[in-house]
């Protein structure tokens, strides 16, 4: 290369970097650095952000733990069947007190239950049925019926001929107390009366449902579900007691007589 001919690539050179100027290395950043492939907004959030105090679960957790499929009831899953208050009322029912079973029919309630209405039909008081056969052990009598509002006496009797094997007679104001009176008459001479008892559970104007249960030594009477007393047999010879009858101050709406099994 001849000297002229230097000189002429040196001042090609020369015009070449003042045409450049002071352009940075690695093309046009105005920052002075590599321009990123994927540049973020100022203050943009990321492609997947978090949320606030951390990301939600995708099935996130009922507040406490997530509830179960079945959750069980407060205090334990209740039973399918569940039980009465004081165990399951079975389908022959223990005789209220803890006497032998009775039948259980269409309608029959339980301990806490309201008294039943009486059913509407009205039986003739003074009333008599007659007992074929006698008296039995496990002989049921039901007596279903409602206390006039002003009553001063009812009475049930269970009669062998003349003689009374058990008179069972509640008085509602005996010198202003409420007491049931029960005893026998044989031979025409009443026996000594038996007046002790823990409740009286009969009220004025109020339904009632009496039952009488035969055994093979005593009666026991029930009213509306509730054991209420025993009556010892002075009649010793049942199947002669033929005769039932119910008086005084009620209105009677069912009698039945059936033999437990």
């Amino acid at each position: 290369m001849t000297l002229s001919s230097e000189v002429s690539f040196l001042s090609l050179s020369l015009q070449l970097s003042d045409a450049l100027g002071d352009w940075p290395p690695g093309g046009n950043n105005q920052s002075g650095g590599p321009w990123p492939a994927n540049p973020t907004w100022p203050g943009q959030p990321a492609t997947n952000p978090t949320w606030p105090g951390g990301q939600p679960a995708a099935n996130p957790t009922w507040p406490g733990g997530q509830p179960a499929a079945n959750p069980m009831w407060p205090g334990g899953q209740p039973a399918a069947n569940p039980t009465w208050p004081g165990g399951q009322s079975g389908g022959n029912s223990m005789w209220p007190g803890g006497n032998p079973s009775q039948p259980t029919t269409p309608g029959s309630y339980g301990p806490g239950a309201p008294t039943p209405a009486a059913p509407q039909k009205n039986l003739a008081v003074p009333y008599e049925e007659k007992l074929p056969g006698g008296m039995y052990d496990k002989l049921l009598i039901t007596i279903k019926g409602t206390i006039k509002p002003n009553a001063g006496r009812i009475t049930v009797n269970l009669s062998a001929g003349n003689d009374i094997a058990f008179h069972f007679n509640p008085r509602f104001n005996e010198s202003g107390k409420k007491v049931i009176v029960r005893n026998s008459l044989v031979g025409e001479k009443w026996g000594k009366e038996e007046r002790d008892m823990k409740q009286f559970p009969f009220v004025q104007g109020q339904p009632f449902e009496l039952k009488i249960l035969c055994t093979t030594t005593e009666f026991k009477v029930a009213v509306n579900n509730s054991h209420v007393l025993e009556f010892r047999h002075r009649l010793t010879n049942l199947s002669s007691i033929n005769t039932l009858g119910i008086y005084y101050d009620l209105t009677l709406s069912d009698v039945r007589v059936e033999k437990l099994h």
